[in-house]
């Protein structure tokens, strides 16, 4: 595959995450102000934490992902759509990781605004984390 042909697959596969996440969050958390509701319901009836449930979620997936890397490619559900969803719990769980750094740090400044501050003020893009110029 070379470079054009993965950039277009990579347009591909983030366009099914978003499609994805959007078709989870109406089915599951059916919380628009909150998408991490689905994990917290199942976590207080388990007495885990979101983080835990999600994690359990994930590793359902990876396991998944494991047999077909070991040869059982006839799977109820086809590897590359584990894949979205390994790709999904890791951005919910990007978002929790977010939420739970901000929890309580400025009480005049709405949690949306400082995870956005956050985000924008922080993350670096890839091109910048792979500079070793500085």
């Amino acid at each position: 595959m070379n470079l054009d042909m993965h950039s277009e697959l990579l347009e591909d596969i983030f366009n099914e995450v978003r499609k994805i996440r959007t078709a989870g969050q109406k089915e599951y958390a059916h919380d628009e102000d909150n998408c991490f509701a689905n994990f917290e319901r199942i976590g207080n009836i388990q007495g885990l934490s979101r983080e835990q449930i999600l994690m359990t979620y994930l590793l359902k997936h990876i396991d998944g992902i494991m047999s077909y890397v070991q040869g059982h490619k006839s799977q109820r559900e086809d590897v590359r759509g584990r894949i979205v969803d390994i790709i999904v719990y890791l951005t919910l769980l990007w978002g929790m990781a977010d939420q739970d750094e901000v929890r309580g740090i400025d009480e005049d400044v709405s949690a949306e605004a400082q995870l956005s501050s956050k985000y924008k003020a922080e993350w670096k893009g890839e091109p910048d984390r792979f500079n070793t110029e500085d």
